[in-house]
């Protein structure tokens, strides 16, 4: 039981932050807890983001209703998720192959997730913040582009919200539009990818679901905390220093 609570809370707080949620409970199976496999650790990440998911759902309630109102914002959305879907499903695929075929260690794991924490952070620090873009700005080119940085954060140690964040803010969003349109993008893909991967192989258990109720809680508690501060750090400077120790831990 105290496995979820904690891989729970982990997800809860981590969504939000641009270091990979996914990324941080692979860590913590790894290395603290029965690891089952990269495979399986997946699948229970994806399970927590449902968490998150009701969180968002419930915090962007007003915008998610008048989404039948804002024809861009739900061309957007719809055109990410396609993309996001189709891509990152194959993506995750051709990853867990190579994973059971090169039979990758813990330490092995454990670098290449550091190296994707980096390849974050750099990725972070590269946007450029205070711009003047809105959501009536978006195009189909967003949409696309959105989608495929979506997709690629498929991977362990790659942060979908850094990612898709960095990317509107390259493109010139606002940071709090930056941050609400990358939370929205989130609840259609975390949702199909459940019923796709894992409707029919994960266990509904009481552990895992006290592990989504305390993703779910903490992922209420935190995304109004990082929208009040946003614009205000650059947490690309965080992702940074983590990766680092990351990569720094495979060594000790």
């Amino acid at each position: 039981m105290i496995e979820q609570v904690i891989l729970g809370i982990i997800q809860g707080i981590a969504e939000w932050l641009p270091v990979s949620s996914e990324g941080l409970i692979v860590l913590v199976k790894n290395n603290f807890f029965e690891s089952g496999g990269i495979e399986n650790i997946i699948r229970q990440a994806l399970f927590l983001h449902l968490g998150t998911f009701l969180a968002a759902l419930l915090y962007f309630r007003k915008e998610v209703l008048s989404l039948t109102k804002d024809k861009e914002l739900l061309k957007f959305l719809i055109i990410a998720t396609l993309i996001s879907g189709i891509f990152g499903y194959g993506l995750i695929k051709v990853f867990l192959n190579l994973e059971n075929e090169l039979s990758l260690s813990t330490k092995a794991i454990t670098l290449i997730i550091g190296l994707f924490l980096l390849l974050t952070a750099l990725f972070q620090l590269k946007a450029k913040m205070g711009e003047y873009k809105e959501r009536k700005d978006l195009n189909t080119k967003d949409g696309i582009l959105l989608g495929l940085v979506q997709a690629i954060a498929v991977l362990p140690g790659l942060s979908r919200s850094g990612l898709t964040v960095s990317t509107l803010l390259l493109r010139k969003f606002k940071s709090r539009e930056a941050l609400t349109l990358s939370f929205l993008m989130s609840l259609p893909i975390v949702l199909g990818g459940n019923i796709i991967l894992n409707f029919n192989q994960f266990s509904f258990n009481s552990g895992n679901l006290l592990g989504l109720f305390f993703s779910f809680i903490f992922g209420l508690l935190t995304i109004g905390l990082l929208l009040k501060i946003a614009g205000r750090i650059n947490f690309g400077y965080f992702v940074l220093i983590f990766g680092l120790l990351v990569i720094i831990s495979v060594f000790v």
